[in-house]
């Protein structure tokens, strides 16, 4: 990406997923949206919280993505919860279902957002599922490295 470039503008991020998640690969992918959908997303008005995806018949399909409806949609409107499809490579398809049949493996989305172009993307992520005794090293971690910047901050 050029220096001058715009960086991504996020429509929706699913904080919960990397705390609830060992990542092991992330993608991106397209997102097949209806006109309302992408204004509504513009708006900010997405939660990735409930969302998943997995496959069907050879494709890979996101569930339970809520984009409310668009206000000033007319008759136009969309079902805020329906089942998207999302635009891969066949190859990138394919790594996807072998990723997914392994046992205890998921595939998470980790957020929406527009490219420089203004194309919506979404972000996936091969998960596995993380013990009450794997989150809480986590979080003993993170609280420790404030406290180390918080520490080199008073001494600097």
């Amino acid at each position: 990406m050029a220096k001058d470039a715009p960086e991504r503008r996020y429509a929706a991020q699913n904080r919960k997923a990397r705390y609830n998640y060992f990542i092991d690969d992330v993608m991106e992918a397209g997102i097949m949206l209806a006109g309302t959908e992408v204004k509504s997303l513009r708006q900010g008005k997405a939660n990735l919280g409930d969302a998943y995806a997995t496959d069907k018949d050879g494709e890979i399909w996101l569930y339970n993505l809520n984009i409310p409806e668009y206000d000033s949609g007319g008759y136009t409107k969309h079902e805020p919860k329906r089942a998207r499809k999302l635009l891969l490579k066949k190859r990138e398809i394919e790594k996807l279902i072998g990723g997914i049949q392994r046992d205890g493996v998921t595939l998470v989305p980790l957020s929406v957002y527009f490219n420089p172009r203004g194309i919506a993307k979404i972000e996936l992520g091969l998960a596995r599922g993380k013990k009450k005794y794997d989150k809480r090293d986590t979080e003993k971690k993170k609280d420790w490295s404030r406290e180390k910047q918080r520490l080199l901050k008073d001494r600097g």
